[in-house]
């Protein structure tokens, strides 16, 4: 299936990317100066509908997705007390953005990632005050953050900490080095460099202002000259230079590199010699759109989109085969697809904030209570 018509939604990065900085604004939280920071209405810059009937099948495409999540994501926490990027990471992320576009998302998916998540890193607390962070690094560090942030905590003692450990973590370095071995998610120093920007940016504390404004200085300036060697590379240094407050020219360059990834069959994969993929092809659809570097309009979009539909399966997920060796006891969190369950769940993560993004917006925000 490929799409013909979109609507072009300019309040698409506002809602996530706050303007004039890059950095992610805090949903129903603050920033780093303290200010406190809500997303604009959703309705802002909307352009005229012209396939009403192909918006509708994207948005029925979400909102099945979208339901399975949040399924999962309640039971989760059932067999597992460890933070997971694939588990709340993601998936939070996908959740706000559908929220904030008027997607029916149940509370309660929301209260689950912020109390498991916290709960998670409260258990290390006086490790992450100490420097010393969890297993993982500043992976599990950042993810956990961005989690927090898209289902709507604020600042707290725990979120202190956290950011506190991002400030020593490669203290020498202008990036940030990714400690773990799991691709694609947990392999990327790019990854881990965009997770500590954002986390800075959004969780740094109000008195470490002047060196956190240095550090991210610092890591504007390697992801301006680092070479990305795949997708995930490419994605996280475009959504890194944002965050960092690249300019225009910077940014431009880095989504045509990415744009040049994108495949005959509309969608991009996560290896040179692999075959497209839905967590590829979403995170790239997503970045690029909460940029600004794409229009739903525009053909890379219709085309990655087109890819994702055909690819959804009927139980609303998409399937990815995992790269990862498995390190814990099998269990079912679920989510389908047996031991790729877990990449499955990032990947239907990152395809479903592509389709809201290239959705209209609804009328009005809207929440679920179950």
């Amino acid at each position: 299936m490929r799409i013909r018509t979109f609507v072009f939604a300019p309040a698409v990065a506002a809602i996530v990317l706050a303007a004039g900085t890059g950095a992610l604004a805090e949903i129903g939280g603050h920033n780093a100066a303290g200010r406190s920071s809500a997303p604009p209405p959703v309705e802002q810059g909307v352009v005229r509908v012209v396939d009403r009937g192909t918006n509708a099948k994207v948005r029925d495409a979400a909102n099945q997705s979208l339901a399975l999540m949040q399924k999962s994501l309640q039971e989760y926490p059932r067999h597992a007390s460890c933070f997971s990027c694939h588990h709340q990471g993601v998936p939070s992320l996908a959740l706000s953005l559908a929220r904030s576009r008027g997607y029916a998302v149940d509370k309660t998916a929301l209260a689950a990632i912020v109390r498991h998540t916290a709960a998670d890193l409260r258990l290390d607390l006086a490790s992450y005050k100490a420097g010393k962070g969890q297993p993982g690094g500043v992976t599990r560090a950042g993810y956990a953050l961005l989690a927090l942030q898209s289902a709507g905590a604020r600042r707290d003692e725990v979120t202190a900490a956290v950011a506190g450990f991002l400030m020593q973590s490669d203290k020498d370095h202008g990036f940030w080095h990714c400690s773990s071995s799991r691709p694609p998610a947990e392999f990327s120093d790019f990854t881990d460099t965009l997770l500590a920007v954002r986390g800075l940016n959004t969780f740094g504390r109000v008195e470490d202002k002047l060196a956190v404004e240095a550090r991210i200085q610092r890591a504007r300036e390697w992801l301006e000259s680092a070479q990305p060697k795949d997708t995930e590379d490419c994605v996280f240094r475009l959504w890194g230079l944002k965050e960092a407050g690249a300019g225009d020219t910077v940014l431009d360059k880095a989504a045509e590199d990415l744009k040049a990834l994108q495949r005959d069959d509309g969608g991009w994969a996560q290896l040179p010699a692999a075959k497209s993929d839905a967590y590829a092809t979403g995170s790239a659809v997503t970045i690029l759109l909460l940029t600004g570097r794409l229009n739903p309009s525009d053909g890379a979009c219709e085309r990655g989109v087109g890819y994702l539909l055909d690819g959804q399966l009927a139980d609303g997920s998409w399937h990815v085969v995992s790269r990862s060796k498995p390190f814990q006891p099998y269990f079912e969190s679920g989510f389908p697809h047996g031991k790729d369950q877990f990449i499955s769940m990032a990947a239907t993560g990152w395809a479903t904030s592509a389709l809201v993004l290239a959705t209209t917006p609804a009328a009005a925000p809207r929440s679920t209570a179950q």
